[in-house]
């Protein structure tokens, strides 16, 4: 099986666990997979402990045990210590990757990655956001950057579609015109 089936199907089994509980569990498991990912990214002494076989599969699932009991759900945990019986721990980031996905899907949102030439204030990130969703019709998550190369305007893409009203693109078809003489 692909490294990305077997992932999804066990974001999918989270959610169905977020989903039996109260309504803010969902977004609150997402949060808690992708912390638990990154630290296993980050910290290579977690990662080795997670992925050694020198070291039992119990002691994994009470090491994850003693240090999310305070700060996640006991389904939560379980989960975790699930993943590590397996042996799939390597999987995490994919699995917080597919989780967010489905989660995005369900409550019917989407990400847009916006390029602006210079860093947005919290007023130009409003309006973007409502024209976006207007214009989409659903939720929008969108992730801002700068880039002076695109010289003015704004660069969108949500998924594989790309939104160009850059300055640059503009001045780009306004000398296609004049030298083809359209």
């Amino acid at each position: 099986m692909k490294a990305t089936t077997i992932a999804r199907n066990y974001a999918e089994a989270l959610v169905a666990v977020a989903q039996g509980k109260a309504k803010g569990q969902i977004e609150r498991y997402g949060q808690l997979l992708d912390a638990v990912a990154g630290a296993v990214q980050a910290d290579e002494r977690i990662a080795v402990t997670l992925e050694s076989p020198r070291v039992p599969k119990a002691v994994k699932a009470k090491l994850l045990a003693d240090a999310l009991s305070d700060v996640a759900p006991v389904e939560f945990v379980r989960f975790l210590q699930a993943v590590v019986r397996r042996g799939r721990q390597g999987l995490l980031q994919e699995m917080s990757e597919e989780y967010q996905t489905l989660v995005d899907v369900m409550q019917d949102r989407v990400h847009a990655g916006v390029i602006l030439s210079l860093e947005a204030d919290a007023n130009l990130r409003r309006q973007v956001i409502a024209k976006l969703e207007g214009a989409l019709g659903k939720e929008v998550r969108a992730h801002f950057r700068a880039d002076p190369g695109i010289l003015g305007g704004v660069l969108v893409r949500v998924g594989d579609r790309v939104f160009d009203g850059t300055l640059r693109r503009r001045l780009t078809v306004l000398r296609r015109r004049m030298l083809t003489g359209e």
